[in-house]
């Protein structure tokens, strides 16, 4: 097929790039023509595991091509995807100029059948708007060109984004035509060989089951941090009723790790345009509302175990930093918990050396130049260096390579062995043996003299 991919950002050109891959002729479009430069020349404007070499090969075999010509790309496509950026208003809804705008270029250009593909995540009734932009701008041109407007969502986890697209559990498609259903289930049946995953319903349905997904595993990480927070009262540790209630198949280990919050591109948007969603409807979200409540709170959970340490005055503290991007796998800081933490340890007088093996280069470009320049935020080359003289090691993101660091080496370099972990990662009564204070997010204290009655036990017992 010839498909024309308007946008390219993350979900455009995971979406162009693994098309082309499988024989389709893609043309990813795009008004910004340093990046569409960039793109030629096999430089991408993300960083996703995998994604550039399919580009790279994609681009030399002739099956991708980058353009700022939305006109040429149109002219030979049956296929159009809409994937450009709808970025939360202030009052949390959706905005969706770009998409509108990109609807209106469709009408002022369009010429023969072509299925619309709304594949930004968009409120339930975008793809009526869409349609009646297209409609307005082909009256003004007095045309009557046959189309059909689709709701195609997108379930893309950034750092396995090309897994999930190329091996999709389902794909959910809203459309209102046999002919346009039927285009669809050709384009997606070569990713499909062993049996159909296509989803076909309503294009409302489809438009909400996206937002419906992202609330719900969002509220899935929200409650079992609410349940990590209730478990440091009582002193249990989070991790063990993790596993207790995980193991329940209902229920599963997906997304009920304890942390310090979720943030990214999705979860943050999406609650909050759904919520607005539920009030222009006129219902009160309750559930929905409590989601981004805890997770605002969580985001600043990691502050207040430093300053219940240190106090709320952090002048003459210096701590190293693991972890910028929002997740593993992505250099995407967007509503990352990294940048909640750093706005608030720097206001409060603290110094900060971080290090990230993926996001330096985004936060150097997104975080303020002020924190830069007036030496309180230090940006490292590896990982060790963030430690030296620090107070205490905060982890933010829990990216491999740091899940087995040497902590003998650790110690020796930090002015005291103190360890805030914002994900869990490692095992306090190890850290406990080895000297080290340990705060995790809902874990009891831990310290060494808890490890030593623990080895003299041990000791006894053998």
């Amino acid at each position: 097929m010839r498909l024309t991919v308007i946008g390219t950002g993350y979900v455009g050109l995971v979406t162009g790039a693994c098309f082309a891959e499988m024989g389709n002729d893609v043309a990813c479009v795009d008004i910004d023509q340093d990046k569409i430069d960039g793109l030629k020349r096999g430089v991408l404007p993300i960083y996703e595991p995998g994604l550039e070499a399919i580009v790279v090969s994609n681009v030399a075999a002739g099956r991708l091509r980058f353009t700022t010509d939305l006109t040429e790309a149109l002219a030979t496509s049956e296929v159009y995807f809409i994937a450009v950026g709808t970025p939360p208003n202030e009052d949390g809804s959706a905005d969706l100029r770009h998409v509108l705008s990109v609807a209106r270029d469709i009408g002022q250009r369009i010429d023969h059948y072509a299925v619309i593909v709304d594949k930004s995540t968009v409120p339930v009734g975008t793809a009526e708007r869409v349609r009646d932009t297209i409609r307005e701008e082909l009256a003004r041109r007095n045309l009557d060109v046959p189309f059909d407007v689709v709701s195609n969502p997108e379930f893309l986890k950034e750092g396995d984004a090309i897994m999930d697209f190329m091996r999709p559990d389902r794909v959910v498609v809203g459309c209102e035509s046999d002919r346009a259903r039927d285009i669809m289930r050709d384009l997606y049946g070569t990713f499909m060989r062993t049996h159909e995953r296509i989803l076909f319903m309503e294009v409302r349905a489809a438009e909400m089951t996206k937002y419906a997904a992202n609330a719900m595993l969002a509220t899935k990480i929200s409650f079992i941090n609410e349940i990590a927070n209730l478990c440091e009262r009582l002193g249990v540790d989070v991790e063990s009723v993790r596993k207790g209630i995980g193991s329940d198949a209902r229920i599963g280990y997906s997304f009920i790790y304890p942390g310090c919050g979720y943030g990214g591109s999705c979860f943050p948007k999406d609650v909050k345009a759904i919520i607005r969603m539920a009030a222009e409807s006129g219902l009160e979200p309750v559930v929905l509302e409590a989601v981004e409540a805890r997770n605002e709170r969580q985001k600043r959970l990691l502050f207040a175990q430093v300053t219940r340490e240190y106090g709320t005055k952090l002048h003459g503290r210096h701590f190293g930093l693991w972890g910028l991007a929002f997740k593993p796998g992505t250099d995407d800081m967007r509503e990352a918990s990294s940048v909640t933490l750093l706005q608030d340890l720097l206001a409060a007088g603290a110094t900060v050396s971080a290090y990230d093996p993926v996001a330096m280069e985004a936060a150097r470009r997104e975080l303020p130049a002020a924190w830069f320049e007036r030496g309180a935020l230090t940006l490292v080359a590896e990982p060790y260096a963030a430690l030296t003289r620090a107070d205490a090691l905060i982890l933010v993101t829990e990216w491999k390579p740091f899940r087995h660091p040497d902590f003998v080496r650790m110690k020796g370099l930090m002015k005291s062995a103190r360890i805030f972990d914002g994900r869990n990662q490692y095992d306090p009564k190890r850290l406990a043996e080895l000297g080290f204070i340990y705060t995790g997010i809902g874990r009891p204290p831990f310290r060494q003299e808890t490890a030593a009655r623990t080895v003299d036990r041990a000791r006894r017992s053998s």
